[in-house]
């Protein structure tokens, strides 16, 4: 993995890494976040209920998923009373998000599109929402200023990424490491040959939050529990128990 400040088209690569990849082993994965009955969040699976990912009186509220997948986030969102629409630029990830829909019996609009570009008008939601879509597939220059222009004001935008120290100490085969593996200035976009991640510094993510008129309210740092229900090929519970692999934004659009 190697990163590049520069801004070539990341979406047809996201879009066949997705397509022709992901959703192989993606897919199976689905039913299992789409039967919980309360949300549970990235990598560690962290209860709703520990970190308050949602804004309060989500019942009623219009909400984009933005880079939805198998639109498992949208489907929690209707459960508790809100109106989702999920959008996402793999076809089979819509295909797959369909299917569980159908399974489920929770039904609500799903668009092949992309985050950055979503054809909705100024001030049409409530809630912006991405875990692990557009906050880390999709360039934060273009996909926050678009959800800032989707929110009404005192719209709130919700998104967990990795943290910018597992990115800083992840080696270039894709494991993390406990020394750093790359300089923090400059990391941005992280290429890996087959697809293109994007991870801000925290002080760059402010100021880029800030310029699109938004007040940040949180940033929870997740801790991996112990013992933890599994371990991945690219990190170990162990090693996000001791540092943060993943965090949540909150944000809400000044008005």
């Amino acid at each position: 993995m190697t990163a590049t400040d520069g801004r070539a088209d990341h979406v047809e690569q996201n879009r066949r890494y997705w397509d022709d990849q992901a959703a192989a082993w993606h897919g199976p994965l689905a039913r299992d976040h789409w039967s919980q009955a309360e949300p549970r969040w990235g990598l560690w699976a962290t209860p709703e209920s520990q970190v308050c990912v949602l804004p309060d009186g989500i019942a009623g509220m219009r909400a984009i998923e933005l880079g939805c997948g198998t639109a498992y986030v949208s489907a929690w969102l209707a459960r508790a009373g809100a109106h989702p629409i999920g959008i996402d630029l793999s076809e089979k990830q819509l295909a797959t998000a369909r299917a569980m829909q159908a399974e489920f019996g929770v039904d609500f609009p799903l668009i092949l599109g992309k985050a950055e570009e979503v054809p909705y008008d100024d001030n049409t939601f409530d809630l912006a929402i991405s875990e692990y879509g557009a906050s880390l597939w999709c360039d934060p220059y273009q996909w926050i200023p678009e959800a800032a222009r989707l929110l009404v004001p005192g719209g709130h935008l919700v998104f967990m990424r990795f943290s910018p120290l597992f990115a800083l100490c992840v080696r270039p085969e894709g494991s993390v490491s406990t020394t750093l593996s790359r300089g923090q200035f400059g990391l941005t976009r992280l290429d890996w040959g087959n697809h293109v991640e994007f991870v801000l510094r925290h002080g760059e993510m402010v100021r880029l939050l800030r310029s699109c008129g938004f007040l940040v309210d949180d940033l929870i740092e997740i801790q991996a529990p112990q013992p933890a229900h599994r371990d991945y090929a690219e990190i170990s519970a162990d090693w996000a128990h001791q540092w943060p692999s993943e965090e949540i934004w909150k944000a809400r659009l000044a008005g």
